[in-house]
């Protein structure tokens, strides 16, 4: 392994010079990137639409596509779902990515092209590597294994020649032959469907493996953590692992993770933590100084032009968008984006801001509406209507408000929700409430029902039933009141959740 981690090392290194060029221009890298996309789509159906043989300019693209959601723009990705090509994207469209979340499904499916798995996600995980060497030169990764929790790959419910999955997987089944050697567990379980059975295998064979890195959801590794731990006996992971350098995380907020990592897993200052933003719709940024914590390099030349749309303009039918060069530091941003996979001025719903400009770093903000995703659930205000609505009907009760967050992993406890819900008309029987609204929330969310499956990452809910006019005066106690102001449904954070419990016990 020791030559094969030089061999590389040296080539991985050689992408450094290509990120230069782009934090040297990052304005006209952007420029480029936008100039290809509209000429490789200026003959499919969507580019015939808009012309984009006549686009000269950023201003004549704006002025000419629509900004869209993802349920606007389903009508065309359900065809190329269908089998249709050249719709959206002028390559063949063989694999879709898939992400729960949206009103149109349970679950919304997004092409993958061969460009942006070459050009995106594929560079994104070479480039992770190359920042992580350029901070430390002397990593001896490939001496060791990487572990990598993928997800699942099934037939396309719409078209049963193509494939779709979470992008984790659909990245694992195309890498080349030779990836087999630096990683773990074995393609056949890392893909398998049944959780249960994936983590069991995965404790027995990750457990014996020399293990230097790690890529995953802190969620899910958290779980497969904790249960290695109990399987050796060990007292950390580094009795276990003991060349283990670096965990690299994405896909939900770190910081609630980061001391049990630290102290509990991992107890030593030499493990590293890099911080990656990669999406069902793409790899975006890579934190590129370790110190930076919480910090990302914005990747400019990943076949992605970006746009910015200012927070006062967030609710708008016609929003204004800005462009790299007109973004402020610190103000939130709703991220537009259109990709070598054929999303076009797509609003994927998160939010950022700029920590830096030349070179522009970000941080994920949170999403454009309020949501719960502390463990990769992607909880939206939909899905929490719809429970309260069935456990409402099915035990007499009547609901007046509620407000609902997270319940962090801890070395004792699994991660889960907390809600605090008032009546009119209390339910009949709590346990059924709850349960009702837990199962409901299983089936019109595959996320949640992943994490809920047999307690493995979150526990049953937790709610609080508080008497009617407690909501109320918990909004008098802000300042809140008034028909402007809105109890806040769901949160991210326990904000909310701590200081109305606080207020309900004093």
């Amino acid at each position: 392994m020791g030559i094969l981690n030089d061999i590389l090392g040296f080539f991985i290194k050689r992408r450094i010079e290509r990120i230069e060029e782009f934090l040297q221009y990052p304005i006209e890298t952007q420029h480029r990137m936008f100039h290809e996309l509209i000429e490789n789509a200026r003959y499919t159906e969507w580019g015939l639409k808009y012309s984009y043989g006549s686009i000269e300019t950023i201003k004549d693209f704006q002025e000419r596509v629509p900004i869209s959601t993802y349920e606007e723009l389903f009508p065309y990705i359900e065809r190329v779902l269908k089998g249709e090509q050249n719709v959206l994207w002028s390559s063949d469209i063989k694999w879709f990515s898939k992400s729960s979340g949206t009103t149109n499904s349970r679950s919304k499916f997004l092409p993958v092209s061969e460009e942006s798995l070459e050009d995106c996600h594929y560079r994104g995980g070479k480039d992770m590597m190359t920042l992580y060497i350029n901070n430390r030169p002397d990593a001896k990764l490939y001496e060791g294994k990487g572990l990598s929790i993928g997800g699942t790959l099934h037939k396309n419910p719409f078209n049963p020649n193509t494939q779709a999955g979470d992008i984790s997987a659909v990245i694992m089944k195309n890498l080349p032959t030779w990836a087999d050697f630096i990683r773990t567990p074995p393609i056949d379980i890392a893909l398998m469907e049944n959780w249960e059975e994936k983590m069991e295998q995965m404790i027995e064979i990750c457990s014996q493996e020399n293990v230097t890195s790690i890529l995953g959801v802190p969620t899910w590794t958290v779980v497969l953590l904790e249960n290695i731990l109990e399987r050796t006996g060990k007292k950390n992971m580094l009795e276990v692992w003991e060349n283990f350098e670096v965990f690299v995380h994405g896909a939900v907020a770190f910081q609630p993770y980061r001391e049990l990592f630290r102290t509990k897993f991992f107890p030593s200052e030499q493990v590293a933590y890099l911080e990656t933003y990669n999406a069902s719709e793409g790899f975006f940024a890579i934190q590129d100084e370790l110190g930076r914590v919480g910090e990302m390099l914005l990747m400019l030349d990943y076949g992605v032009f970006y746009e910015f749309i200012p927070m006062e303009e967030w609710e708008k039918d016609h929003p204004k968008t800005l462009l790299l060069d007109e973004v402020e530091l610190d103000k939130n941003y709703a991220l537009v984006i259109s990709t070598n996979a054929g999303l076009w001025r797509y609003k994927i719903g998160d939010t950022i801001k700029f920590t830096s400009k030349y070179p522009f770093r970000i941080k994920v903000s949170g999403r454009t509406k309020h949501f719960i995703n502390a463990f990769g659930e992607e909880v939206v205000i939909e899905n929490a209507d719809i429970a309260i609505t069935e456990a409402c009907k099915s035990t007499g009760a009547t609901m007046v408000d509620y407000t609902a967050g997270p319940v962090y992993m801890g070395e004792n406890n699994k991660g889960g929700h907390e809600w605090v819900i008032e009546f009119s008309n209390k339910p009949d029987d709590e346990d059924v409430f709850t349960k009702i609204l837990d199962d409901t929330l299983r089936k019109v969310n595959s996320d949640y029902d992943a994490k809920r499956f047999k307690n493995m990452a979150l526990s049953e809910p937790k709610i609080h039933f508080v008497e009617n006019g407690t909501f109320y005066q918990w909004m008098s106690k802000r300042g809140k009141l008034g028909g402007q102001n809105k109890v806040p449904r769901l949160s991210n954070s326990r904000e909310y959740l701590d200081d109305i419990l606080e207020m309900v016990k004093s």
